[in-house]
């Protein structure tokens, strides 16, 4: 009899409510912030987390999880009779916790020999939600009766056309994770400018800067445009940080340019908000293939 496990880690930022209803275990990442570690998801909550956050006098950092952490998690669902595992994880191009996953894979077979518990280790090449939400859909899926190769497939082609578009409007973290550089950051800050920044397979650019922060919300759907065919037919996501005003005024225009509410709505965790700041805005989209792999058909 099939059982099918699903398991990623904190940076996907999936409400603790959806992951109950679908099963999905979630791992937290270590967070040290004024040279305290903290484990997110358990140690605090994002609210309590974005005041620690200003509160700091540093900013905060974060740590992979270990091969052996993956492989005590792999272990357990290999002894609870698991035929299938589905992990999916924060970008590998981010953060080692993707290879440290395959290494625990690797090892499983010498801690549990004869061990046929089938694997998937999927690297979503993004961040937050953006994953999160169609890991949700695919465990639905799943356990609504889907074949699951079918439905990681149909994951994974998602995952290959998410792209995000994000604003901060404070640059103090952005610079620290070196997303901007210093000397952008010093000029933003003095000019008062704010950078728009494209987060596509993990890599992010600069693709525009604006003055104000009233104009980074037309800014982000501008940019939005150039990367679609018709806004209409597209489906978004909105992300937020502690910044519920910006937040509001981003929903209000998506869903005028867009002609049609977001799928969800949802807030950055302490994982991928260590990068951005604690004032930041995002509309992630499912645009079009970014790899010319993904035009590929599949093998039969």
């Amino acid at each position: 009899m099939i059982k099918v496990g699903f398991v990623t880690d904190s940076s996907a930022d999936i409400p603790q409510e959806l992951a109950d209803q679908y099963g999905i275990e979630i791992v937290g990442f270590p967070i040290n912030l004024d040279g305290k570690e903290y484990i997110e998801r358990r140690d605090f909550t994002n609210d309590e987390f974005y005041q620690m956050m200003q509160q700091a006098t540093g900013v905060p950092t974060t740590a992979a999880i270990t091969p052996l952490q993956w492989l005590d998690i792999y272990c357990r669902y290999a002894d609870e009779g698991y035929t299938d595992l589905i992990h999916v994880s924060i970008n590998a191009g981010g953060s080692s916790t993707y290879n440290n996953a395959v290494q625990a894979a690797q090892m499983l077979a010498e801690s549990r020999p004869g061990c046929t518990m089938k694997i998937r280790i999927i690297d979503s090449h993004t961040y937050s939600m953006v994953f999160g939400w169609h890991l949700c859909e695919c465990a639905r899926k799943i356990r609504n009766g889907g074949e699951i190769a079918d439905c990681v497939l149909e994951m994974e082609q998602k995952f290959a056309r998410m792209e995000v578009c994000l604003a901060a409007y404070s640059l103090k973290q952005m610079k620290k994770s070196g997303r901007i550089s210093a000397a952008a950051a010093f000029a933003g800050e003095l000019l008062g400018l704010r950078p728009i920044i494209s987060l596509n397979d993990g890599i992010s650019h600069v693709e525009a800067k604006v003055r104000g922060d009233a104009n980074v919300p037309p800014a982000m759907l501008r940019w939005v445009k150039t990367r679609v065919d018709n806004l209409k037919e597209v489906p978004y996501l909105v992300a937020y940080t502690s910044d519920t005003k910006h937040r509001d005024e981003l929903v209000k225009l998506c869903r005028k340019e867009f002609g049609h509410p977001p799928l969800a709505v949802f807030q950055l965790g302490a994982a991928v908000s260590a990068n951005t700041g604690p004032n930041a805005i995002a509309i992630a989209f499912e645009g079009k293939p970014r790899r010319l792999c993904d035009y590929a058909p599949s093998l039969p």
